[in-house]
């Protein structure tokens, strides 16, 4: 009996051990780095921790992209074209200007893509038309993003002797507030029901002059969006709710969780809701107006393709 309980004895300090060298297998190790947070993040600002930051050693909920199920021409009975438009500033889309964590990639979403065009993952595409007609090279995505140091004439304030001052441009993530969306509704009868894809992305910028004056919004470049689906399957999106369920970018997308207004429909003219309507106040409502009624018609279309 003494035999036994000696035992029981010793197999419980094994387990003991055994668990806590498997809870402090990484956060322990002085120089290193643990799980996720020794990946280098996107942000250049950014800095992984050198320890767990966390009560325990958590995955990455990342994988591959579920693939496009394949869809027939033949069985394309009604399609359009539309043109979105995601302002980061509205709440629903927070996760696009959060800073960054050890499972989002340590930065924000723009920077995740500026890295993937770095890193030669992703191809950028000139904004002269936004059917990805001409490829740009790092460099000029560079050009784009911060242009190169340039200098400036200046007065001294308190000698009122002018001086020439260099003036070196950097990139600021925050003063992309817009992106771009183009997708496809589409409705397959194999499947029997409507299908959306998007087509491209393109991030926007809102541009200020050298007194800081605001000068408006410009699309910095388009990206092509079944090219990227690998690289945003990699990074999760904040979720201000619960840190522990999160969506990867890809499936952020992929399930719409996003808000957004919709500023173009394919048409015969190729115009824009601003173009028909205006910019002034009253345009502008009538944009939104316009906005929800096609977002209707997409909706009730999948009905209609039932009844006739």
């Amino acid at each position: 009996m003494k035999i036994l309980n000696f035992n029981k004895f010793n197999l419980t300090v094994a387990l003991m051990l055994g668990c806590s060298a498997a809870f402090a297998q990484k956060g322990t190790a002085k120089d290193e780095p643990v799980g996720a947070a020794g990946d280098q993040g996107v942000s250049t600002n950014w800095k992984p921790s050198l320890v767990n930051d966390g009560s325990y050693d958590r995955v990455k909920h990342v994988g591959a992209p579920i693939p496009w199920q394949y869809i027939r021409e033949a069985d394309v009975l009604w399609k359009k074209k539309v043109w979105r438009e995601i302002d980061t500033r509205e709440k629903q889309n927070i996760g696009f200007r959060y800073q960054g964590d050890e499972n989002t990639g340590g930065g924000m979403f723009i920077e995740i893509l500026i890295d993937g065009i770095k890193k030669g993952k992703i191809t950028a595409y000139s904004t002269f038309d936004d059917r990805f007609t001409s490829k740009l090279t790092k460099e000029q995505v560079m050009e784009k993003i911060a242009p190169k140091a340039d200098s400036q004439e200046v007065e001294d304030p308190v000698t009122g002797q002018k001086f020439w001052k260099v003036v070196i441009n950097e990139f600021k993530p925050e003063t992309v507030t817009k992106f771009r969306v183009k997708e496809e509704w589409l409705f397959d009868r194999n499947q029997g029901k409507m299908v959306v894809h998007i087509i491209g992305i393109a991030p926007v910028k809102d541009e200020y002059g050298e007194d800081g004056t605001y000068r408006g919004p410009v699309a910095m470049f388009w990206l092509y969006y079944p090219q990227i689906r690998e690289t945003l399957s990699n990074y999760e999106v904040f979720n201000p709710q619960n840190d522990v369920y999160r969506y990867t970018w890809d499936e952020f997308f992929e399930a719409r969780q996003f808000s957004s207004k919709i500023t173009k429909v394919s048409n015969s003219l190729d115009q824009r809701f601003e173009d028909i309507y205006g910019t002034d106040p009253r345009g502008r409502m009538e944009q939104l107006y316009e906005s929800q009624q096609n977002a209707i018609d997409i909706f009730n279309k999948e009905h209609d393709m039932w009844v006739y």
